[in-house]
C-alpha cells in the first residue's frame, strides 16, 4: 500500500539536548508512465492524485491534446513503484514511438531525458489575454494556499501548485515532493474537471524555472504566481508566451516580471461605476 505520508522514528539533538520522537515525512516512489504498453518516463513523486498526474503530464508533455485522447487509464501498484498505464488512440501511439524516452527522472526533474537543446528550450504556447486582476486579489490568492496544503502542514517538505478563480477561491490544489509533478497534477485536475484555466491564476510554492512556464502555457493560464524568484530564461519564456509572471510573492507584496498590464488597481467595471 502506497501512502503519501509516513511516520518515522528519529533521534533529536537540539540546543545540546538529545531526545527521541516521531516525525511525519512525505513518501517518494517511482512513477512509471506507460502508453500503449511501452514506458515513456519514470519519475519520482508522491503517490497521491495519480490520475491527475498521468493526465497532466501527458498534456504538458504534448503527448495528448485533450483528456479524451486517453482511452483508458489504470493505476497499477507494484512492490517497488506504481505504473500509470494509459492506452491512447492509434495516431497518438505513433507519436509516442517517435518521442519515447527510457529514462529515470529524479525528484524535481522537469525535462529529464530531453535529447536536444532545442527541445529543452522549445517556445512555450502563447496564452490568451484572459482577464485582469487587482493587487488585492493577488494577495488574497497567495494567502489562501498555505492552509490548504495538507501534506505540507504535516511534513514541511513538499511543493504545491494551485489554481485560483476570480470567484475568490482555490479551485484545485495538488502537492508533491517534486514541484514539476505538483504542476502536472494540477493540470490534470483542471482538465479532468473541465475547468477553463484561462480565467484564473496558477500559484506555485517554488521557484520558477523555464519548464514551469512551459507547463503553465500548456495549461493555458495567463497569470502565474510563485513565492520564490524566477530564472532569467523563465522570464524570457513568460514574456514570449504572453504570461504575466509574478514572483517573490510574500505576505507584504509581490514583484511583476512580465506583462504587468493584467494587474490593475481596480477592475474596469469598478472604474466605470465611479466615472
Amino acid at each position: 500500500m502506497h501512502v503519501a505520508v509516513q511516520a518515522v522514528d528519529r533521534e533529536i539533538w537540539r540546543n545540546g539536548v538529545a531526545s527521541e520522537g516521531t516525525r511525519f515525512i512525505p513518501e517518494e516512489t517511482p512513477l512509471a508512465l506507460t502508453y500503449n504498453g511501452g514506458t515513456y518516463a519514470v519519475m519520482m513523486g508522491t503517490p497521491q492524485n495519480l490520475e491527475d498526474f498521468a493526465v497532466g503530464f501527458s498534456l504538458d508533455e504534448g503527448i495528448i491534446k485533450s483528456v479524451d485522447d486517453i482511452k483508458s487509464l489504470d493505476i497499477v501498484r507494484l512492490d517497488d513503484g506504481i505504473e500509470l498505464r494509459m492506452w491512447l488512440t492509434a495516431d497518438d501511439a505513433a507519436l509516442i514511438s517517435e518521442r519515447r524516452r527510457h529514462v529515470a527522472g529524479p525528484t524535481g526533474c522537469g525535462i529529464c531525458g530531453i535529447e536536444s537543446i532545442a527541445e529543452a528550450v522549445r517556445p512555450a504556447a502563447v496564452v490568451s489575454h484572459g482577464q485582469s486582476f487587482t493587487p488585492e486579489q493577488i494577495m488574497m490568492a497567495v494567502q489562501a494556499i498555505a492552509p490548504l496544503q495538507s501534506i505540507n502542514l504535516q511534513t514541511r517538505a513538499v511543493h504545491a501548485a494551485a489554481f485560483w478563480s476570480p470567484a475568490g477561491s482555490i479551485v484545485a490544489l495538488r502537492e508533491d515532493v517534486g514541484r514539476h509533478n505538483a504542476l502536472d497534477k494540477l493540470a490534470g485536475a483542471l482538465a479532468r474537471s473541465r475547468n477553463d484555466a484561462s480565467g484564473g491564476m496558477v500559484l506555485l510554492t517554488s521557484r520558477v524555472s523555464v519548464e514551469m512556464v512551459q507547463k503553465a502555457a500548456a495549461i493555458g493560464v495567463p497569470v502565474m504566481i510563485a513565492v520564490s524568484a524566477p530564472t532569467a530564461l523563465a522570464v524570457r519564456t513568460a514574456e514570449a508566451a504572453g504570461i504575466t509572471l509574478i514572483a517573490i510573492a510574500r505576505q507584504d507584496g509581490f514583484e511583476i516580471f512580465t506583462h504587468g498590464s493584467r494587474i490593475v488597481a481596480r477592475h474596469a467595471t469598478e472604474v466605470a461605476d465611479v466615472a
